[in-house]
């Protein structure tokens, strides 16, 4: 890029459990807190991101929120598509298409299950490529449990070291007053909860919540006169990689060894430099594939990589210092939470768990099942 882009503002909504709010609400309640956080006002924004609300999405959140943007991004990736927005506005405030861009997630995917609003689900529909896989029952756990065993046969990972994943995220979430499950876990809570897809019981999988967030993009030359120290955006990337998992090459490769490729090589940056990480975690073979994909250690050593608990707040490695998607928040779709927490941690503005002098952070979102992954790498200097 030619021109320095950086992150001004970050908000959540009201998170957990929220039944008095629609999807609508949390969007409004985000952005409103978000463009406040940066020292803006509703007619600085030109620019809008958002996906998975109607039929015309951004456009119906944009006029309930009383914006007319002239750029507009409604891309939908999965869990990845937040950090996917972000590259795409990044490119756009550096190519002068748009000033200031908000992005902007929320659900109410908890309360909705306990409501006659809507039944959720994850049937993803039979129609495509996704129909060789819907008459054999493939749910959405069934492919990670998959990518699981096969990481377990080739490299010998233990699902203790699975395990471990979700007790270091359980040690932070306790840490943050905001978290919805904050009381600690051992590894032997985890295999005894309850089989989901085997190896994977239920403390190996994401919670599900309400919530929502957003995040405020703009120029070098805007960030200097708004409220908050800016966030530097040093480097981005994306992938793609499968949806029918015949076609997926490697089942121990999440396409964050491409995404984070481009991003660290655009950043100048390596994996050593960075100071604390925010991935995406709806299950914990996500966390393991996403750090051997990214450098942070080689293919196959993920296992014992983390069974030290380097990936706890104060560990060699803090990751998902807010508790992630396995104990914080997870209203549906993650990646705009793991932007969120990554910018109050390197402003030193994080709910309890906060990384001393943090000064680089690497977010990498993941869609689908290991589908697609976004990466970015934030800074303050």
């Amino acid at each position: 890029m030619n021109k320095r882009v950086a992150i001004v503002g970050s908000a959540l909504s009201d998170c957990g459990r929220v039944d008095t709010k629609s999807p609508f609400e949390l969007h409004f309640q985000a952005t409103s807190r978000a463009i406040a956080d940066a020292g803006l006002s509703k007619s600085d924004i030109d620019g809008f991101a958002s996906s998975g609300m109607g039929l015309l999405a951004p456009v119906e959140v944009a006029e309930y929120l009383g914006l007319r943007p002239t750029w507009f991004d409604g891309t939908g990736v999965g869990g990845s598509t937040w950090v996917v927005m972000a590259e795409h506005a990044i490119e756009a405030v550096a190519q002068g298409h748009a000033d200031v861009v908000v992005l902007v997630y929320g659900s109410t995917s908890r309360s909705d299950l306990r409501s006659s609003r809507r039944r959720a689900n994850l049937n993803f529909g039979a129609r495509g490529p996704v129909q060789f896989d819907a008459p054999y029952g493939h749910t959405l756990i069934a492919k990670y449990a998959m990518a699981a065993k096969r990481h377990m046969h080739e490299f010998g990972t233990t699902i203790e070291q699975l395990a471990e994943i979700a007790v270091s995220t359980r040690y932070n979430a306790s840490l943050n007053p905001e978290a919805y499950y904050r009381d600690l876990i051992t590894i032997d809570d985890v295999q005894e909860s309850v089989m989901i897809a085997d190896p994977l019981t239920k403390l190996h999988c994401c919670i599900r919540s309400d919530g929502g967030g957003a995040i405020v993009i703009t120029s070098e030359e805007r960030a200097k006169d708004l409220a908050k120290p800016p966030v530097w955006i040093l480097g981005s990337g994306e992938a793609s990689s499968h949806t029918t998992m015949s076609e997926w090459h490697d089942f121990t490769e999440s396409p964050a060894a491409q995404s984070g490729k481009l991003a660290f090589e655009r950043a100048g940056l390596t994996p050593d430099d960075v100071d604390v990480c925010e991935f995406y975690d709806a299950f914990t073979p996500m966390v393991l594939l996403t750090l051997e994909g990214l450098g942070f250690c080689g293919k196959g050593e993920g296992g014992p990589f983390v069974e030290d608990g380097k990936l706890r707040v104060g560990g060699a490695l803090p990751t998902n210092t807010d508790g992630g998607g396995l104990s914080a928040c997870h209203p549906g779709m993650r990646g705009m939470f793991l932007m969120v927490e990554a910018v109050r941690q390197l402003r030193g503005e994080a709910v309890g768990g906060q990384v001393p002098d943090a000064k680089i952070a690497c977010v990498n979102g993941t869609g689908g099942w290991f589908s697609t992954a976004a990466t970015l790498l934030l800074g303050i200097e």
